[in-house]
């Protein structure tokens, strides 16, 4: 491509004049800040290099640590990070975990081997109650500034990031009790985890002020959060006469919509299912899925503020900034059967 179709392409983008692209390039001045950026924003998106001269030089290495990234929501998550970190001149090193693959702790390791300027533990084992937690409190007390995202400790001097779990599940059974359920289940992972808990909390106190159930023993099934592990629980709340599943991950929802139809059951006309996390693409399932929307972007915002707060030289404080989910409403619930009738 010559250089004039590249600087009318350029223009066209940015959707300023050829002569302003033009001056950028050339690393001329008279061009405001925010001008420059979109031009550079231009550059990238569409693909070219930008000229030494205006590459950026990186003010750190961020080490970014997520579970597997099968579930959606944690490829939503790191995205999301890892651009607000490079808005802010770092550089993010993204650990990813899997089955039989590298531990936190190796992870944590290597990171430090690296010389980061601070980790973002997204899910990790401080969600894990079972979990020990003073391999946080080595890196605080080394000075390392980190932030935790998705589960809490009062043990770590550290800032948490979380979303409302509690308010989710009530937002979900209120959902289902406003269309005519009663009969509602909670499907979620093990027991051990601090949003699994937090959630079980929200579902009780929901369904005890909703529909006076006392004991909801027998309408909360653990599993894995996957689309096996939902189609498992769902199945036994579904024998237990459950007409209502919240589901703890859209994943699981979706193995809980498998589960209903593998009994001839419609989905939502005989079970109605509610998600959590909103994940990218879960608006296009069949049916396209009502799910409780995890706050990912202002999550995300504020793990890199809150880490660059730190990196400045702000003190770590145990604190947990806590984000409102929102109920999204699309075909996967519909009406109780006592409205049916």
């Amino acid at each position: 491509m010559n250089g004039n179709a590249r600087l009318s392409d350029i223009a066209a983008q940015a959707g300023v004049s050829e002569a302003t692209v033009s001056r950028v390039l050339n690393g001329k001045s008279g061009v405001s800040a925010s001008t420059r950026q979109l031009v550079l924003t231009a550059l990238d998106l569409m693909g070219y290099e930008r000229p030494q001269r205006l590459r950026q030089r990186s003010n750190g290495l961020i080490g970014l640590v997520t579970p597997e990234l099968d579930n959606p929501i944690f490829p939503a998550f790191a995205q999301a990070i890892e651009k607000s970190l490079t808005q802010h001149g770092y550089t993010p090193v993204l650990c990813t975990q899997s089955p039989g693959g590298a531990p936190e702790d190796e992870f944590t390791e290597l990171l430090l081997e690296r010389d980061v300027s601070g980790i973002i533990f997204v899910s990790g084992l401080h969600a894990d109650t079972t979990a020990r937690m003073d391999r946080y409190s080595r890196l605080t007390d080394r000075g390392l500034p980190i932030v935790l995202v998705d589960g809490y400790s009062e043990h770590i001097e550290a800032p948490f990031i979380s979303p409302d779990d509690r308010l989710a599940s009530r937002l979900a059974v209120q959902h289902l009790v406003d269309l005519g359920h009663e009969r509602i289940g909670l499907a979620l992972g093990q027991r051990r985890f601090v949003p699994v808990i937090r959630k079980i909390e929200g579902f009780t106190q929901a369904m005890a002020q909703l529909l006076g159930v006392s004991d909801c023993g027998e309408l909360i099934q653990h599993s894995l959060f996957t689309v096996e592990g939902g189609q498992a629980a769902a199945g036994a709340l579904i024998g237990r006469g459950c007409t209502g599943i919240v589901c703890a991950s859209d994943l699981m929802a979706l193995g809980a919509i498998r589960a209903a139809r593998e009994r001839g059951l419609a989905v939502p006309g005989d079970v109605s299912v509610v998600g959590f996390d909103d994940s990218p693409l879960i608006a296009f399932t069949d049916p396209p899925l009502t799910t409780v929307r995890k706050p990912i972007g202002a999550m995300a915002s504020a793990a890199v503020q809150t880490l660059l707060e730190e990196i400045d030289g702000a003190e770590p404080k145990n604190i947990e900034l806590v984000f409102q989910p929102e109920l999204v409403v699309r075909g996967s619930t519909g009406s109780g059967p006592l409205v049916n009738r």
